[in-house]
């Protein structure tokens, strides 16, 4: 069934997406009964609250038309077409990438991560005359897809915290013209559907490529990208943790602000190392499969002795840095465990015990 009614109204408040022989849509908008039948879909930044976002649907609609609308911070959004298929991505996004060295960066938020989110949400339409109960299984088809995506990008926690806190989504397709008896209500018994007509499993295929596609578009958009240090946030751990455990078992000589400067300086460093990244994120990756319970025949609960595989990789990350001398600086610190290694997990601490032995073991030799 071709449709040539579709349109895109811009306004600098919102997006209409209208349809003037209408949409059956299946949603989970601000301002929608589920299921609705509507000429206008509307996203538009307002508070998200019922009569706000009514209010501001009227309006841009000039009161005409049934609507469904969506209260959203950003109208920042781009679309996708293939075939049947039209794929409106629509993306919200608190997190900024700075500039924390010349060479290492780090993610922040103006807002702070306990208030920050990135969204990204979509309106997907079909250009076919489908059921409600095709359009239900389409809306799970397209929520299974976004999360499974999502959950394999593995973000930094403190990350995937405040991913898709408030997205939304709508599943839209045409309705028979024979079969609608008004602008609120369709004559379902006697409606004339495609479902029969199509292949599902090989509708869904294509709905999961398009939101996959699209999930990564926007991630690109979005300017969004996560490297060592924002795993280093997500455990708790901040530069001036490591430095303070460092210092910590320094002996012989004065610890003086140039020591401290330099230690710093040389962890900084340390990090933009691909090696020692890879040995850091080994045992973090790790350490989120072993405390999550993913891996059956493991259990770390009382950090067993038998888990050597910690140490060496500590060891090899000091030996990394600073060579076979760092070894043995590394034995004081997995021993000892100042500061904040002493409470990390069974995994990580003896990563970071490694990092800082090699680092205060180079500033040494220096």
């Amino acid at each position: 069934m071709e449709n040539t009614n579709l349109n895109i109204i811009t306004k600098d408040y919102g997006i209409c997406i209208n349809n003037s022989d209408y949409f059956l849509a299946f949603s989970d908008f601000t301002v929608s009964d589920g299921i609705d039948i509507v000429e206008n879909v509307n996203i538009l930044k307002s508070k998200d609250d019922f009569e706000k976002t009514a209010k501001k649907a009227e309006a841009f609609n000039h009161s005409e038309g049934s609507y469904i609308a969506q209260a959203v911070d950003s109208i920042d959004y781009f679309s996708n077409t293939y075939g049947d298929l039209t794929l409106f991505t629509f993306m919200a996004n608190d997190v900024v990438i700075e500039d924390f060295t010349e060479n290492l960066k780090v993610a922040n938020s103006p807002k702070g991560f306990a208030d920050a989110r990135i969204d990204i949400n979509h309106v997907l339409y079909i250009n076919k005359t489908l059921s409600p109960g095709m359009l239900l299984k389409i809306y799970k088809t397209v929520v299974k897809a976004k999360a499974e995506f999502l959950r394999g990008l593995c973000l930094p926690l403190h990350i995937e915290n405040i991913l898709n806190k408030n997205d939304f989504l709508a599943v839209l397709c045409n309705v028979a013209q024979t079969s609608l008896i008004d602008e609120n209500s369709v004559d379902i018994i006697n409606n004339q559907y495609e479902d029969d007509q199509l292949i599902f499993e090989e509708l869904a295929t294509s709905i999961e490529e398009a939101v996959i596609i699209s999930c990564e578009d926007a991630i690109e958009k979005l300017e969004l990208s996560f490297g060592i240090l924002d795993y280093f946030v997500s455990e708790g751990i901040l530069l001036g943790d490591l430095v303070e455990a460092g210092l910590a078992l320094v002996a012989g000589v004065e610890v003086t602000e140039e020591i401290s400067e330099k230690l710093e300086a040389q962890i900084l460093k340390s990090l933009c190392d691909i090696n020692v990244i890879a040995l850091l994120m080994a045992a973090i990756r790790t350490e989120a499969d072993f405390t999550g319970g993913r891996i059956r025949e493991v259990d770390v609960s009382d950090d067993p002795a038998y888990l050597y595989t910690d140490e060496v990789l500590g060891l090899a990350i000091s030996n990394q840095i600073a060579g076979t001398k760092a070894t043995f600086n590394f034995k004081r610190y997995d021993e000892a465990k100042p500061g904040i290694i002493g409470g990390l997990g069974p995994m990580v601490d003896d990563i970071f015990a490694g990092l800082i032995a090699g680092c205060m073991s180079k500033i040494f030799e220096e």
